[in-house]
């Protein structure tokens, strides 16, 4: 497509202006700063170095302060210490301990100092009034003149409180003295003449990132009480650097660092050790100069602002994570490899900020473009359908009597009859509404209003279940007159009117995407859409229902690949068929089977217009129920044809026998015409009962009491029961309300009462309970007779099955008598079981809901 509304190139000047303009807005806010500190935390945790083997503390923790007292400490309790580790082959001993103050075992101290010959002390820069100005907090004379070298114990808290750095040289002046770990190397303290200095003004020299090795705790600790009770092993501290300082939480000598934060702050002379260690291997990290965090920010700025307009818009985003990766590998190169830490937010703020930028001002470029697109897509189709609030009244009558039958209408304008049928002027009521629907038993009127003139339309609907549902259409149907929105001024801005156009235009085509959607998902088949290589791209919920596959997985499925899990075939197989479905484009029809139920599938090629893309439309049918009704018919024809004519056959050949002989008719021959002729008579009577049973709705329902019914149908079981002596024992006392159909209820307990008769032995009993159990009425009728076999349990409902222990026995059934019980309970939305013991006898439990389970 030509893409003449694209720029072949972007002043470079407008992106640069408006991303600077931008990172300098940020500038005002702390995040420049918080993400280069995160980025600087997350390098230094993820990858700590190792800790120097010639770094030790001795704590002052909670244990040494509940044995040896409370703090401070007499002098010659550290001059203890020194002893102790001079014997222990320490090679430098770094106190973090203040000495500011005279004491009457200073000599001591100073004594097992000298002895040892380089101990280090610190020294630290303070004001003891907020009103006063900073002096340094010295050790005494005697200790001063006793340590090796003096050295400051600061440690710098960046802006949120983290520790991650020290100054290596701090002090008041001219005079700089060197950090405690520079100390420890014999480093001694700096004159800075390079500027005048004020005594009282607190001067900082050569800031220094500190890799911690670890979390607190990462550097060998041993107790101070520990030390002075034993001589530690030479293996602890000979050749060491041991730092003595405080660990107890009581001193308040705590750091938060990037490895813990506030959770598990590291204390201070930890911090000190940590740092000697990164001084003697070489890996302080220095921070590059501030200029050069900006002039790279400056530097990327440029490099994107030429580049990316010369880009196509699907590699903008490209070239700005190029340049973010870029700019990550500069700054884990200068970290890992020399030691440099390069403040990089400014510079990864800018490809952030450029890409939306410039994507702003290629939409921009996009102008002309849409201007010339926005009259092809309002032009696009929208669903054709009228409102029906427009439509004459005379023309709404005569759908409302094609749609609903009424028996009787009535259409006026004002006072005048325009038509009518059993419905009158009279009848309208007084205080109708315009556009509202108002219900009287079965008549419905309406007031329309169209221009200045009224219409009363009034309806006699059909008295019965769908009366209620007519009703609630009409209630929910809009017919009151709607005026023509007026079309919206046009508005100011451009861009403002080509937004309208669109959103207009986008509608209407989301709207018809709407009505497609929702039709595939409503039709009663399953659908399938298929692209050129017979991949699914779109199936409605039936297909998810029906083969239990999620949408999600279904989507980008080859058709065949699916088919074939569910009903691998042979004969043809299923590639064959898809496979002729697109190379010959003609349709097929297969049958399908899916867990057992039986399903048509129609392949149908289609060709997208405009276009070369084609695939499938696969359309499943369930046509379950429609097998399942031609095996009921051919059951039903079997049965016809064996167990109806059986009978009939036998009945002609005694009539013919007759015939031949009239001489010799005598009783028994009459007596089996007889029976057979009951017997089709029975036949007959149950094959209609089930018939009736399988149309029964609840349109036939009513108001009936479960009791009576019982009643009447162990009544008429009775003179049955009475020739073989077997007694029919109700119990019941209770009243039972239910909606349903009394005729077929009482014929389906009569066929329940009569098996249990007919398969108990002679001079038995017969129970039947009636009663409530919760909110469903139930009925259990139990007998002593020879009982079901298990194996016949699952199937005793179907229709046409007979048990063979009953054939046997010479007890010949119709096999319709229990699917008719069965299907007169389902239709009753009930339930019924059968429990049976073999040789003891079976019970039949029918349960069906009752009319009001309130009551």
């Amino acid at each position: 497509m030509k893409r003449d509304w694209l720029p072949t190139i972007t002043n470079p000047w407008a992106l640069a202006l408006l991303v600077t303009s931008l990172l300098i807005l940020i500038q005002t806010s702390a995040l420049p700063r918080q993400l280069d500190h995160w980025l600087l935390d997350k390098v230094m945790t993820t990858t700590p170095p190792s800790l120097s083997d010639k770094v030790a503390i001795v704590a002052i923790d909670e244990l040494s302060l509940e044995r040896i007292g409370r703090w401070p400490w007499p002098r010659n309790i550290h001059a203890e210490l020194i002893r102790k580790l001079d014997q222990s082959g320490a090679d430098t001993i770094v106190f973090d301990v203040l000495f500011p103050e005279p004491s009457p075992d200073d000599h001591q101290l100073a004594e097992a100092m000298r002895l040892h010959g380089n101990v280090i002390l610190p020294i630290y820069v303070s004001s003891s009034l907020p009103d006063r100005p900073l002096r340094e907090e010295l050790p005494v004379p005697d200790l001063a003149g006793s340590a090796a070298a003096l050295g400051h114990a600061h440690v710098e808290l960046d802006d949120d409180g983290i520790a991650r750095g020290l100054y290596l040289y701090n002090g008041l002046g001219k005079q700089l003295w060197p950090s405690l770990s520079l100390a420890a190397q014999g480093i001694g303290p700096k004159q800075d003449n390079s500027r005048p200095a004020p005594a009282f003004i607190n001067v900082r020299e050569d800031f220094r990132v500190v890799p911690l090795t670890g979390g607190a705790g990462s550097v060998p600790t041993y107790s101070y009480n520990q030390v002075l009770d034993q001589l530690a092993a030479r293996q602890a501290f000979d050749g060491k650097v041991v730092f003595v300082g405080a660990t107890a939480a009581g001193f308040g000598d705590v750091l938060p660092t990037p490895f813990s934060g506030l959770s598990r702050p590291m204390s201070g002379v930890e911090f000190h050790a940590n740092a000697y260690s990164a001084l003697q291997q070489d890996n302080l990290i220095r921070p590059v100069p501030n200029w050069f965090g900006f002039a790279l920010a400056a530097l990327t700025t440029l490099l994107l602002a030429i580049a990316l307009p010369r880009m196509r818009p699907n590699q903008t985003l490209a070239a700005c994570v190029a340049t973010v990766i870029a700019l990550m590998g500069l700054y884990g190169i200068s970290f890992y490899s020399f030691d440099l830490w390069i403040p990089i937010a400014n510079a990864l703020l800018v490809p952030i900020l450029a890409f939306p930028v410039s994507s702003g001002l290629r939409l921009a470029m996009t102008n002309r473009f849409l201007n010339r697109q926005l009259d092809a897509l309002a032009r696009r189709p929208q669903l054709p359908l009228p409102e029906a609030s427009r439509r004459h009244p005379t023309q709404l009558l005569d759908h409302f009597r094609a749609l609903f039958q009424p028996q009787g209408w009535l259409l006026q304008l004002g006072s005048e009859t325009l038509t009518r049928h059993t419905l009158g002027p009279g009848d309208i009521p007084g205080d109708l509404v315009p556009g509202h629907w108002q219900h009287a038993n079965r008549v419905s009127w309406i007031a329309l209003r169209r221009g200045e003139l009224m219409y009363t339309l009034g309806l006699m609907l059909p008295d019965d279940l769908s009366r209620e549902a007519i009703q609630r259409y009409l209630r929910r149907l809009n017919l009151a007159e709607t005026s023509r929105k007026h079309e919206a001024s046009k508005p100011r801005e451009n861009i403002s009117e080509r937004i309208e156009r669109v959103r207009l235009a986008t509608g209407r085509l989301d709207r018809m995407q709407q009505f497609i959607h929702r039709s595939f998902e409503r039709m009663p088949d399953g659908v399938i859409v298929t692209d050129e290589l017979g991949v699914i791209r779109f199936a409605n919920g039936h297909i998810e229902e029906w083969f239990r596959e999620p949408m999600p997985s279904l989507n980008g499925l080859p058709l065949t690949n699916l088919l074939e899990g569910h009903d691998p075939r042979e004969t043809p197989p299923w590639y064959e068929t898809v496979s002729e479905t697109l190379t010959l484009q003609q349709s097929r029809t297969v049958d399908l089977q899916i867990r057992g139920k039986d399903f048509l599938i129609h392949f149908a090629p289609f060709a997208l217009p405009d276009s070369d893309q084609h695939g499938i439309i696969a359309n499943i049918s369930d046509i379950s129920e429609l097998r399942e009704q031609q095996r009921q018919h051919r059951e039903a024809i079997d049965f016809i044809s064996h167990d109806v004519r059986s009978p009939l056959v036998s009945q002609l050949a005694l009539i013919e026998q007759l015939k031949r002989d009239p001489s010799h008719v005598d009783a028994s021959t009459l007596e089996q015409l007889g029976k057979l002729a009951r017997r089709s008579y029975h036949l007959a009577e149950e094959f209609v009962q089930l018939a009736r049973a399988e149309q029964l709705t609840e349109t036939r329902f009513y108001e009936c009491e479960f009791l009576a019914i019982t009643e009447n149908a162990r009544d008429s079981v009775s003179e049955q029961a009475a020739e073989k002596g077997i007694q029919l024992q109700l119990q019941g006392v209770e009243d039972l309300w239910l909606r349903g159909n009394a005729e077929l209820l009482e014929r389906a307990i009569i066929n329940l009462v009569t098996n249990a008769v007919q398969y108990s032995p002679a001079n038995t009993a017969v129970s039947i309970q009636a009663y409530r159990a919760g909110h469903e009425a139930c009925l259990t009728i139990a007998d002593e007779g020879s009982g079901i076999d298990p194996q016949e349990l699952p199937f005793l409902f179907d229709r046409y099955r007979r048990q063979k222990q009953t054939e046997l026995a010479g007890i010949h059934g119709t096999g319709l008598g229990l699917s008719f019980v069965k299907t007169v309970v389902e239709k009753h939305r009930g339930e019924i079981s059968v429990s049976s013991t073999p040789g003891k006898g079976s019970t039949f439990t029918m349960r069906l809901p009752i009319a009001d389970p309130l009551a």
